[in-house]
């Protein structure tokens, strides 16, 4: 999901990890935000070689950035957080088991795959390599992420990082995602946040060079367009 910006900036270290469970990432690793915050970070201590380090995250990947940044708080230099939940469902456990036992067949159905798909934005180029890894995913692995996901709270050191970010929401997007990236903006005093117009849930990729605008501009001039609304 990340081809458009990797294109974009060759002028810099790019580096997209998968996540454990996900992509080419092998299954004996299992998901949980903080054990792949453990993993990004050591990633990160491995290649950083004393280079400035940004981290862009879309989604789960913005909640394992607050996770990076709550447990190591000097790490990195810049953040870009896109459409993080940070309020946790209520009563999750109860009926998101049930829900995707019943559910769960869908993902291997392709009708509602492109359906699926046409919501996070993924063009048809993408769409048969979604398909392949959205039906790869076990069952299990499938409550886990969400439960993980839906459950995610900022942690209370994330206030101590030193880090500058940048926090957008779409929009579009649902209403505990706008008031998500409130609470995040709210927590920490280095936060700037902004809501994208006209967009859902997927801005990097229903945008990309609107996206990789506003990123460029951002980490190199600290502006950001004028028709987007400050959280």
């Amino acid at each position: 999901m990340w081809d458009k910006q990797i294109q974009h900036f060759p002028h810099y270290h790019c580096i997209v990890p998968d996540l454990p469970e996900h992509g080419l990432h092998s299954d004996d690793i299992k998901f949980t935000i903080k054990g792949s915050a453990e993993l990004v970070i050591n990633l990160i201590e491995q290649k950083a070689s004393g280079k400035k380090i940004i981290l862009i995250g879309f989604s789960l990947g913005a909640q394992v950035i607050i996770q990076i940044l709550s447990m190591k708080p000097y790490l990195i230099d810049f953040a870009i957080i896109n459409s993080a939940l940070v309020r946790p469902y209520p009563h999750i456990e109860k009926w998101i088991i049930p829900t995707i036992k019943w559910s769960f067949p869908l993902i291997k159905n392709k009708y509602f795959s492109r359906i699926q798909a046409k919501t996070l934005y993924v063009n048809e180029a993408y769409f048969e390599k979604y398909y392949e890894e959205s039906a790869r995913m076990e069952m299990e692995t499938f409550i886990r992420v969400l439960q993980e996901n839906m459950s995610f709270r900022i942690p209370k050191a994330f206030k101590q990082a030193e880090t500058k970010i940048l926090v957008t929401v779409g929009e579009k997007e649902k209403a505990v995602m706008k008031k998500s990236a409130t609470d995040i903006v709210a927590s920490h005093l280095n936060c700037q946040g902004v809501i994208l117009p006209k967009i859902g849930h997927g801005f990097p990729l229903a945008k990309p060079d609107l996206f990789n605008d506003m990123v460029e501009r951002w980490l190199l001039k600290g502006d950001l367009p004028k028709d987007y609304r400050a959280i």
